[in-house]
This record gives structure tokens, C-alpha cells and sequence, in this order.
């Protein structure tokens, strides 16, 4: 896809009214894709869990490979533009990255500031990596910075705050807060320039109730994934019984 579609994509996160988020649905394949594209939504969010749990590996053991592959194959089936979950980046540097990413077709990415599901990485040495993707990708990808100080740090709103600031510093166009509690989120909301991204369950209530608090963005990791899951092994039983 062309750079014209990530300015499409970078487009939908801006001037939205109160209360009216970009809700992205996340594909785990191609026929996932296509489902969520038919229903009108207009752009979709991988989640690598999801991804790794269709192709049997285990969260954060995808090998790259395999996740880029996944990603071209989604992006080849749905006409609207799609930003793929690629973890902290496969320890690629950042101007393989970039290639292997636009490779895809894809038109955007999430990338984690925590390593091996267990550990923060320094801020400021991961906000001058983020800041050479930015180099490298011009305005060709949006990068969507996760902020993991709720999921492996202290969950300290300072620190969640000041680590997405220095993300926004160095060219993220959104931030994302995995796992901040609710009642934290008008601090993180106050404290942070631009687009704010947060994880919503496949349900309504949940992303109205995240719309309510002021999130620009919402996804569902491999919340849509593991549903679908559920229904088919609700229909195995029966079909079993």
C-alpha cells in the first residue's frame, strides 16, 4: 500500500469527537479480515497473540518469518488499510524493519517498550530506537508505542506518563497503555499528548465504556481471536455430544 493509505490511516486517529474512538478489529487471518472488513470497518489492528495462536505458537514466539507472512496474507485480502502488531521488533535493526514491514502492505505498527514478556527496557534507549524507525519510515508507517509499565513495571502512572511522552517525543503518533486501570487512564489521558490507544474486550460495553473515558483508539489484542476460539470449541462439544 502507499504512503497516500498510511496518511488515510493516520487521518481516522485525528479530529474525532468526544466519546467516538477508532475502533479496530483484530484479525488473526485472512478470512478474520475479511469478515470485519465486510461488517464496514474502516481499518483493522493485528494482534500477535492472535496471529501466533492461529499459525500454534505460544504469545512472543513467532517467529518473524512467519508473523510478517501472516500479516502480507491479511493485508492481501482486505481492501482497507491494516497496522500489524509486531512485538518489540524481532531485534531487527531499524531500517530492516521498516523494509520487512512495508514489505507487508502494511500501513502501521504497534511496537512494545518490554523484552522477553518480562522486562521494561530503558525509556530513553528505546525512545532513540523508536526515534530511528521514525527516520527510516518517514511518514509511511504510524507507529503506535505500547507503554507496558502496567504489565511488567511498577504501574506507576508517572512513569507510564513520562515513558510516553518521550515516545511522543521521538515520532510515535499514538501511545498505548497496556493494562491501565480505568481509574488511571484521565491522568495518562491529561499527562499525554495526541492519540491514546486502549485494549477493550469483544464486547460493547467495554468500548463504550472506554470510549467514555477518552480513548481515541481501541483494539482487543487477541480478545476476537480467543472468542472465535471459544464458539468453535462450544460447537466441537456439541457436535461431540
Amino acid at each position: 500500500m502507499s504512503s497516500m493509505t498510511a496518511a488515510t490511516f493516520r487521518a481516522l486517529h485525528h479530529g474525532r469527537p468526544a466519546g467516538d474512538p477508532l475502533v479496530l478489529p483484530g484479525p488473526w487471518d485472512a478470512a478474520s479480515a475479511r469478515a470485519f472488513a465486510d461488517a464496514g470497518f474502516p481499518a483493522l489492528a493485528t494482534p500477535s497473540a492472535g496471529v501466533a495462536a492461529s499459525l500454534g505458537y505460544e504469545d512472543g514466539a513467532t517467529p518473524p518469518d512467519e508473523m510478517f507472512a501472516a500479516v502480507a496474507r491479511i493485508v492481501r485480502a482486505v481492501p482497507v488499510p491494516v497496522s500489524a502488531d509486531i512485538e518489540g521488533g524481532y531485534g531487527l535493526a531499524p531500517r530492516e524493519l521498516v523494509a520487512r514491514l512495508l514489505e507487508t502492505g502494511a500501513v502501521g505498527c504497534n511496537l512494545e517498550d518490554s523484552e522477553g514478556h518480562a522486562t521494561l527496557k530503558d525509556p530513553q534507549r528505546h525512545a532513540d530506537w523508536l526515534a530511528e524507525v521514525r527516520a527510516e519510515a518517514g511518514d509511511a508507517l504510524f507507529i503506535n508505542a505500547r507503554v507496558d509499565t502496567f504489565l511488567f513495571g511498577t504501574g506507576d502512572p508517572a512513569d507510564a506518563v513520562a515513558r510516553a511522552r518521550l515516545y511522543v517525543a521521538a515520532g510515535a503518533d499514538c501511545v498505548y497503555p497496556l493494562m491501565a486501570p480505568a481509574e488511571v487512564f484521565p491522568v495518562f489521558r491529561e499527562g499525554v499528548e495526541g492519540p491514546v490507544n486502549m485494549a477493550a474486550g469483544p464486547d460493547r460495553e467495554s468500548v463504550a465504556g472506554l470510549a467514555r473515558l477518552g480513548a481515541t483508539r481501541i483494539t482487543f489484542g487477541p480478545g476476537m481471536q480467543r472468542y472465535a476460539t471459544k464458539a468453535i470449541s462450544d460447537l466441537a462439544v456439541k457436535l461431540r455430544s
